[in-house]
């Protein structure tokens, strides 16, 4: 096995240079996303080299959307929420600064394709209403200046 630390059966997306998706559960996208930011990247906050964020899987869209609205209620600050196509993320921090992540995603059989599934064609179509539309529109028109 040589250098081999991590070996997962199911490589849903590689992105050479850039990364790549892996899960050992065939019926989700990934559990591990590993991402290449550079030699001159700046470090995490407060020793956390390397981990961009420990996400949290919801069973539900009605869960997702319960965790989403308490986290507003608690006044907890969205870094930001992204449609990937196949599931919805939600993004932000703990106290520490640690990268969290709430999250659900369409059961395998509701993916469109099995290759590629974070690819542009395949994020933002809309798949995930609820209530953060708004601050996804936001997020939009901020990115669009």
């Amino acid at each position: 096995m040589g250098n081999t630390i991590l070996v997962a059966p199911w490589l849903y997306d590689f992105r050479p240079g850039l990364a790549a998706f892996m899960s050992a559960d065939r019926d989700k996208s990934h559990e591990v996303a590993l991402m290449q930011v550079g030699d001159d990247a700046p470090l995490q906050q407060k020793g956390q080299v390397g981990l961009n964020h420990l996400a949290f899987m919801m069973e539900s869209l009605d869960d997702l959307k319960e965790a989403y609205l308490r986290l507003k209620e608690k006044n907890v600050m969205i870094d930001r929420i992204a449609d990937h196509g196949v599931s919805l993320g939600i993004y932000f921090r703990d106290p520490d600064g640690n990268g969290l992540e709430i999250s659900y995603e369409l059961p395998r059989q509701q993916w469109p394709r099995e290759e590629r599934i974070f690819a542009a064609d395949m994020v933002n179509r809309g798949r995930f209403p609820g209530p953060w539309d708004a601050d996804m529109a936001r997020e939009r028109q901020q990115a669009a200046r």
